[in-house]
C-alpha cells in the first residue's frame, strides 16, 4: 500500500515513464545521451575544477571592481560552496551505494512487459531507486546555486531537468527513481549547509568590544 502511493503514484509512475521513454529520434537520443553523459558522478573532478576556477575569475573581478572587502565576502561564499560540494559528493555517493542494494527496485526494463521499454545503451535490470545520475545533476545545480545569478540558475534548473528527463527517455529510471535523487540531494546539501553555517558561526571569533 505504501508503496503503491509513493513509489507508484496509482500507475502515474509508469504512465509518465511511458510517456517519454516512447518519443525517439536520432538527434533526441543523441541530445538524451548527452544528458545521462554529463550527469555522470564520475563528472565530479572536472566541475569541482571549474567551479574553483570560477571562483577564482570571479573573486578577481570583485577585487578590481569593489576592492578588499567586496572580493573577501565572495570568496567566503565560494568556498563554502565548494565545501558544499565536496562534501556533499561523498555524503550523496555513499548514501546511494547503501540505498540502492537495500531498496533494491527493478528497472523498467525487469519491472515492465517484454517489449514495451526502448532502451538506448546497456540495459540495466535491478537497482532504481535512486536515480544516481539525477542526484548527482541536482548535487552540482544546489550546491552551486548561492553564487549563480538568474541566467546561470536558469542554466541549472535546465541541467537538472535535463539529465533527469534523460534517463527515462533511455529507459533506465522510472519518474519516481528520478524524484528520489533530486530529494535526496536537496536534503544532503541542505543538510550540510546549515551544519557549516552552524561551524563557522561557532567558530568565529566573538567582535571585540569598543568603548
Amino acid at each position: 500500500m505504501l508503496k503503491a502511493v509513493l513509489y507508484d503514484w496509482g500507475g502515474l509512475n509508469v504512465w509518465l515513464f511511458h510517456l517519454i521513454n516512447q518519443w525517439h529520434a536520432p538527434f533526441w537520443d543523441a541530445l538524451m545521451r548527452l544528458g545521462t553523459a554529463l550527469g555522470n558522478h564520475a563528472n565530479f573532478p572536472v566541475y569541482l575544477a571549474l567551479a574553483v576556477l570560477a571562483g577564482l575569475l570571479l573573486t578577481a573581478r570583485a577585487q578590481r571592481r569593489g576592492g578588499q572587502e567586496a572580493a573577501g565576502r565572495l570568496a567566503v561564499s565560494w568556498l563554502g560552496v565548494l565545501a558544499v560540494f565536496s562534501l556533499g559528493y561523498v555524503v550523496d555517493g555513499g548514501l546511494i551505494i547503501w540505498l540502492k542494494p537495500w531498496l533494491n527496485f527493478p528497472r523498467p526494463l525487469l519491472a515492465l512487459p517484454p517489449g514495451s521499454v526502448v532502451v538506448v545503451g546497456r540495459p540495466e535490470y535491478h537497482h532504481s531507486l535512486p536515480s544516481g545520475h539525477s542526484a548527482f545533476a541536482m548535487l552540482v545545480a544546489a550546491s552551486l546555486w548561492p553564487v549563480l545569478d538568474k541566467r546561470w540558475r536558469a542554466a541549472a534548473v535546465a541541467f537538472v531537468f535535463w539529465v533527469g528527463i534523460s534517463r527515462l527517455s533511455l529507459g533506465d529510471h522510472f519518474p519516481a527513481d528520478v524524484l528520489a535523487g533530486w530529494l535526496l540531494s536537496l536534503a544532503v546539501v541542505g543538510a550540510l549547509r546549515t551544519l557549516l553555517r552552524c561551524v563557522m558561526q561557532t567558530s568565529s571569533p566573538p567582535d571585540s568590544a569598543h568603548g
